[in-house]
């Protein structure tokens, strides 16, 4: 206890520079490390900081710090983006990920300042209740400010191992930003009952805990659907360079081939394999520049012939804007082809990257030397946002293309469910850190709205999940290969599937409410 004690007042004395490190062991609780108890316990004692903190001034500044440590650290994956592209010295990427995270500090900066208002000082029940609700809406105003930034909320500390959802089950109820606060709320709640020397009851806590963390998933319900999911192992340096587009699609075939001629199945590609332009139209310059055979009905009826009778091939793709006789932008697309080659259908990348598929105020950062990181010369355009491609006798098929997917309640066409996601991916740019992470976020967006989602990436990690967020087949990174089954079947509509994150705002406000209720307690 006494070790306890003085570690605690080393801790207390130096508020900002522990929220600094605090905030840093709370990102070990996502992927790869999984660190999930530690990650709660770091949050447990931020929260005993800011309680301890004589004003909402200098509980924000100890948000902002923690904020500061938790984003620099959890997104460490983006400096590694930059060793790839040559526009720009890569070690401006370890400049890049602190800078982004100056700014993404300021949403644990607005929580603590909240729970600390609402509390006024001390490690309470109104304080857990409290920062649960706010730190709910930080996340909120997080994904929706200047276009959003969703990465690693909170809740994915309650994600479970591959083969079990963990407490990340009950987020068909609440949503993911919601769950956070939950996460939140467990940190805290523990402390209190520490402190108010509850320890039985603090044990039963923890025990729930990690029970509840590690309960099996529901049995498997096996779809009809068959499908091929193909991770080529693209390296980041083949897929821009022309000579090895050729080279890259035959990588594509050899995995793509079937097995049982003439089966109804779905075929899937990842983002950035297909350097193809497969959209008729353009002037004949870019055919030749990108396209094999310099003419995209050709190009079609090759992999029309590739993946064969009663095949439906899903591919990402890039589609350009025309004006004037060139090229004046891009779409991040995926297309859907059949075995004849044609066009069933495609979708437009909504959320896009900024940085990464566009360079926001380009006249200014563009003379300074600034570039995005994917080659090229023109931006990416946004398409209008997510929409369900019918397949016919193959189903329904919701897109998400690469990042989109981590954006809670904006990944599915509302009105029109479908029968699966399907999330094409490059995760070769993001170092080890970001594929892991990546996965576990579309693990969660397949809780939420109750449907098995289909990952397939240039180079890992490659998935089926089903609607539980149970990984049910995957290929591990840089490994080539592909998946053949069938895809596991929906489960019927979630809470959050029918009201998306109103339902999440109206758990952060009976948060808060019970930190009203609490302090009302308190006072007697």
């Amino acid at each position: 206890m006494a070790l306890v004690l003085s570690s605690w007042r080393y801790l207390a004395d130096r508020p900002r520079l522990s929220a600094l490190g605090l905030g840093a062991l709370a990102a070990t609780g996502f992927q790869p490390l999984g660190l999930w108890p530690l990650a709660l316990a770091t949050m447990a004692l931020f929260a005993a900081l800011v309680a301890e903190a004589p004003d909402t001034r200098r509980a924000a500044a100890l948000g902002w710090f923690f904020g500061l440590g938790h984003f620099t650290f959890g997104n460490n994956w983006i400096a590694a983006a930059f060793t790839h592209q040559a526009e720009m010295p890569a070690v401006l990427g370890w400049a890049a990920v602190p800078i982004l995270s100056l700014y993404l500090a300021i949403y644990p900066a607005l929580a603590a300042m909240g729970a600390r208002a609402i509390s006024r000082g001390g490690l309470n029940w109104t304080l857990a209740w409290a920062f649960a609700g706010c730190w709910t809406l930080s996340e909120l105003m997080r994904a929706s400010v200047f276009s959003g930034y969703a990465w690693n909320p909170f809740a994915m500390v309650l994600l479970g191992p591959f083969d079990r959802p963990g407490l990340a089950a009950i987020a068909p109820w609440m949503g993911t930003y919601a769950l956070s606060g939950v996460a939140v709320f467990l940190s805290i709640a523990l402390a209190v009952l520490v402190r108010e020397r509850r320890n039985r009851v603090a044990l039963l806590v923890a025990i729930l805990l990690v029970v509840g963390m590690y309960l099996p998933a529901p049995a498997e319900r096996e779809g009809k659907l068959n499908f091929t999911l193909v991770q080529p192992d693209l390296r980041q340096y083949r897929i821009s360079d022309p000579l090895y587009y050729e080279a890259n699609y035959l990588r594509l075939a050899e995995f793509t081939h079937p097995r049982q001629p003439g089966q109804l199945r779905l075929v899937l590609w990842p983002e950035s394999g297909l350097a193809d332009y497969i959209e008729p139209g353009y002037p004949q310059r870019y055919y030749d520049r990108m396209t094999a055979f310099g003419d995209p009905e050709l190009a079609r009826a090759r992999i029309g012939r590739l993946i064969g009778p009663g095949s439906v091939l899903l591919t990402g793709a890039v589609e350009l804007e025309i004006a004037g006789g060139r090229a004046v932008g891009a779409y991040n697309s995926v297309s859907a082809l059949d075995e004849g080659g044609a066009i069933l259908g495609s979708y437009d990348k909504a959320h896009l990257v900024p940085y990464g598929e566009y360079l926001p105020m380009r006249q200014v950062l563009e003379p300074i030397g600034l570039s995005r990181l994917v080659p090229g010369s023109i931006d990416f355009i946004p398409g209008p946002g997510p929409r369900t491609l019918d397949l016919g006798a193959l189903g329904k098929a919701g897109v998400q293309v690469c990042y989109e997917i981590v954006f809670s309640g904006e990944v599915v066409e509302r009105g029109n469910r479908p029968d699966y996601i399907f999330n094409p991916s490059n995760d070769g740019w993001f170092g080890s850190f970001g594929p892991p992470q990546h996965l576990a976020q579309a693990r969660l967006r397949a809780i939420e709205e109750g449907l098995p989602v289909l990952r397939s990436t240039t180079t890992g990690i490659s998935a089926v999940i089903d609607p539980h967020g149970v990984v049910r087949h995957h290929l591990p990174m840089h490994k080539a290969g592909r998946i053949d089954g069938t895809i596991p079947l929906a489960a019927s509509p979630t809470p959050f599937s029918q009201l998306g994150n109103a339902l999440a705002v109206v758990w952060a406000m009976v948060f808060l409410g019970l930190a009203y209720i609490a302090s009302r307690r308190g006072r007697r």
